[in-house]
């Protein structure tokens, strides 16, 4: 019983529906990557890399002929994602113009050197092809110490520019009231949690859904702040080498 409720809990990490509500402490950022990604993810068609794939919660909602995974090589990597294949946090492991889209879902604030990332995705991308980047703004700081940077809209319109890409669509996700009891829900998972997973999913029902349920109220009641945001959306067209 324990495992099945489990699994019913992980099925709601990025995907939340009403459950995810109750369960997810993350819940108002999941949402609103998952919308705003299945929204773009018709666009990108053919073969297509995902860039820290991570276990590719969002490969579902892509047209493709084929999905590749990419992480970096470490022994953490090997043991808990699903990449095809790995690589050594500087070139990665393709010919040059080899596919005709790539994601790269919250990663490129753990990037120390942006430029040259950046510069990879470009070199593996078809004349014209697509890159699909979503990355936080307001957030706090995860997966230390390799969480590097924040960009503002304009900051991260230009960074791609500057790269070889042009912007075509620039999405600002969750700008409003519920950035607010994101971030309340996202200090209580820090400060709150144990190793004992049944403590922390009650803690999550009883202490940080009723901010969840808050935020899922009053944001259809309070104006919007274009300036305040959990996440930013890009869909890139990849100009001329």
């Amino acid at each position: 019983m324990m495992q099945a409720l489990k699994r019913y809990v992980l099925a709601q990490q990025f995907n939340p529906g009403l459950v995810g509500l109750l369960v997810n402490p993350f819940y108002h950022a999941r949402r609103g990557l998952h919308r705003a990604i299945a929204e773009m993810a018709p666009r990108l068609e053919g073969r297509l890399l995902d860039v820290g794939c991570g276990r590719k919660p969002y490969q579902s909602l892509f047209p493709a002929i084929e999905y590749i995974g990419l992480e970096i090589d470490t022994p953490e990597n090997r043991g808990r994602k699903q990449a095809d294949y790995y690589y050594n946090g500087e070139s990665f492991p393709f010919t040059e113009q080899h596919f005709d889209g790539v994601i790269c879902n919250q990663v490129l604030e753990h990037v120390f050197t942006p430029d040259r990332f950046l510069g990879e995705i470009h070199r593996v991308l078809k004349p014209g092809g697509k890159l699909l980047l979503t990355i936080p703004f307001v957030w706090d700081e995860h997966e230390q110490p390799w969480d590097y940077a924040r960009y503002s809209s304009f900051g991260l319109k230009r960074l791609l520019e500057k790269n070889g890409f042009e912007v075509a669509e620039q999405y600002k996700i969750n700008a409003d009231v519920r950035v607010l009891f994101q971030l309340i829900n996202a200090y209580l998972y820090k400060v709150l949690r144990t190793d004992q997973q049944i403590v922390n999913l009650l803690v999550c029902v009883l202490v940080m859904a009723p901010f969840n349920i808050l935020g899922a109220l009053l944001y259809r009641l309070l104006p919007a702040n274009p300036d305040l945001y959990l996440d930013q959306l890009v869909l890139a067209r990849k100009v001329a080498d």
